[in-house]
């Protein structure tokens, strides 16, 4: 393969792996139950404690949802994620938070 077409092939594999990633997003935002306590858009949650999520910075939502699933962050607020993080996998938790920060506040 040629340099020129091997840098186009990998220039269009990482476009549409970034849509794909925002597909993928939404739909592990469904899936893991994350719509239940955050609201579909991540701008109504279930209660005035937990927090919205939407166009929040993704390597902080990242690092949360990381601490969360560990137990670095253990408080009385995370109590409900903490029973849902251990289904959540690293990668995709890379994944969630790219999508959180691709909504509009």
């Amino acid at each position: 393969m040629k340099p020129t077409l091997f840098l186009a092939a990998g220039a269009l594999l990482f476009t549409c792996s970034g849509a794909w990633a925002q597909a993928d997003g939404a739909k592990l935002y469904a899936e893991k139950t994350c719509v239940a306590c955050h609201g579909k858009d991540g701008t109504k949650p279930l209660t005035p404690e937990y927090p919205k999520v939407a166009g929040q910075n993704a390597k902080y939502a990242e690092r949360q949802m990381l601490d969360i699933k560990s137990g670095a962050r253990a408080n009385g607020n995370t109590a409900a994620m903490k029973g849902i993080m251990h289904l959540v996998s690293d990668a995709e938790i890379k994944v969630l938070a790219e999508h959180l920060s691709k909504l509009k506040p």
